[in-house]
C-alpha cells in the first residue's frame, strides 16, 4: 500500500479508546485544512508531506477550540481540540515543551491516562490525547485527538515554541485561514506583508540557510519562499490551473539532473514519484528576476506546494507581470 493511502486511511479512523478521537474522512487533508471552521469535535487533518523538515511550531486558538501544526512556517496540520473549563482555564502565552511521556498518567487526577503527554508547565498544563465533546471541559489541559496527538509526539522536540492565545469563553467560528504560521519558530509574531505596487520582494538574509519551501497560491495569485520556517520572497504570478487540489512536487537528482517529481498526498496517491509535466509549469509565470533568485537558491529537496489557500495577498489584488518567465526544472 502507498504511504499517502495509508495515511488516508488513517484519517478516517474512528479510534476506540478513552479519547474519544475520530478522524476525518477527506479526499485530500490539505484541502480540508482550508476549512478549518467547519471541523466536528474530534475531527482532525495532517499532511506533513507538505513540509517534511524545518522548526515545528504548534497555536492554540482557544476561541476556535482549534490546533494548529506549523512546520518550515507552514500548517501541515490542524484539529479540534478540548481546553479548561470555568475554574481550571488554560493559560495563555508562549510556551515551551518542557517534558514528553507517550504513556503519562495523572498525578493529580486518580491516576488517569494522559497519552502523548507534552508539558508546557510544571504546574500540570500539557498537550496530549483526551475527551473531545466540542466545548471547554478539561482541567487546564489541551485535549487533542488519540491518533492526532500521536502524530503530533512524533514530530515534536523538547523546548519548540507552543503559542495559547485567545479565550474559551468567546467562541469564534471565522479566520483568514492562511497557510502561513502567525508566528515565527521562536514565538515572535510573524506579521504577513503583502506586496505594495513592488512585483516582488526578495530578502534571503531573514533565513540565511535551511529547508526551503514554496507555495504557489492559486487563489492569491501569489508565489511565496520560506527557508527554515521565515518568509524571505514572495512574488505576483499568473497561475492558470482551475484543479481545486494541492499538490505537492520536491526537487530531486535523476541520472545527475535536477527534476520536480510528486509526492503522493492523500486523495493524490496516485501522483507519487510522477515527475512533473512540462505543460504543468508553462501553467505558471512569474517576474523573469524573481525567478532568476528562487532558481539560484535551489537544492535538492526543496519542495513546492501547490494550493488554493491563501498566503495574505489582499483578495483580487492583481499585479501585470511585463517581463514574466515560466519555471524549468
Amino acid at each position: 500500500m502507498k504511504p499517502a493511502s495509508k495515511l488516508l486511511m488513517l484519517a478516517a479512523l474512528a479510534i476506540p479508546s478513552s479519547a474519544d478521537a475520530q478522524g476525518s474522512k477527506v479526499s485530500s487533508a490539505p484541502e480540508l485544512a482550508r476549512q478549518i471552521d467547519a471541523l466536528k469535535p474530534g475531527q482532525w487533518v495532517w499532511a506533513p508531506a507538505i513540509a517534511t523538515s524545518g522548526p515545528v511550531m504548534i497555536y492554540v486558538d482557544l476561541s476556535k477550540q482549534i490546533a494548529l501544526v506549523y512546520r518550515n512556517g507552514i500548517r501541515i496540520g490542524a484539529s479540534t481540540i478540548s481546553s479548561g473549563k470555568d475554574g481550571h482555564e488554560t493559560p495563555t502565552g508562549v510556551f515551551t515543551i518542557l517534558q514528553k511521556d507517550a504513556n503519562h498518567r495523572s498525578s493529580v487526577y486518580n491516576n488517569a491516562p494522559m497519552p502523548f503527554q507534552q508539558r508546557l508547565t510544571w504546574d500540570g498544563v500539557a498537550l496530549h490525547a483526551g475527551g473531545l465533546p466540542g466545548y471547554p471541559e478539561s482541567h487546564g489541559c489541551v485535549h487533542l485527538p488519540y491518533e492526532f496527538a500521536r502524530a503530533l509526539f512524533a514530530i515534536t522536540n523538547l523546548g519548540i515554541t507552543v503559542i495559547v492565545q485567545g479565550s474559551a469563553a468567546d467562541h469564534v467560528r471565522t479566520s483568514e485561514n492562511s497557510l502561513l504560521a502567525p508566528f515565527d519558530a521562536k514565538g515572535q509574531p510573524a506579521p504577513v506583508m503583502p506586496l505594495t505596487g513592488e512585483a516582488y520582494r526578495w530578502t534571503p538574509e531573514a533565513a540565511p540557510q535551511g529547508p526551503l519551501t514554496i507555495i504557489v497560491s492559486k487563489l492569491d495569485q501569489r508565489i511565496v519562499v520560506l527557508r527554515n520556517g521565515m518568509e524571505i520572497g514572495r512574488s505576483v504570478a499568473q497561475i492558470k490551473d482551475d484543479d481545486p487540489g494541492s499538490h505537492v512536487i520536491n526537487l530531486v537528482i535523476r541520472d545527475g539532473k535536477p527534476h520536480w517529481v510528486y509526492v503522493g498526498l492523500p486523495g493524490h496517491g496516485d501522483e507519487d514519484g510522477h515527475e512533473v509535466d512540462e505543460a504543468i509549469l508553462n501553467r505558471v509565470r512569474m517576474p523573469r528576476r524573481f525567478y532568476e533568485l528562487v532558481r539560484d537558491t535551489l537544492k535538492p529537496g526543496a519542495t513546492i506546494l501547490v494550493t488554493n489557500s491563501r498566503v495574505g495577498a489582499k483578495p483580487l489584488e492583481r499585479l501585470t507581470i511585463m517581463d514574466a518567465v515560466v519555471p524549468q526544472p
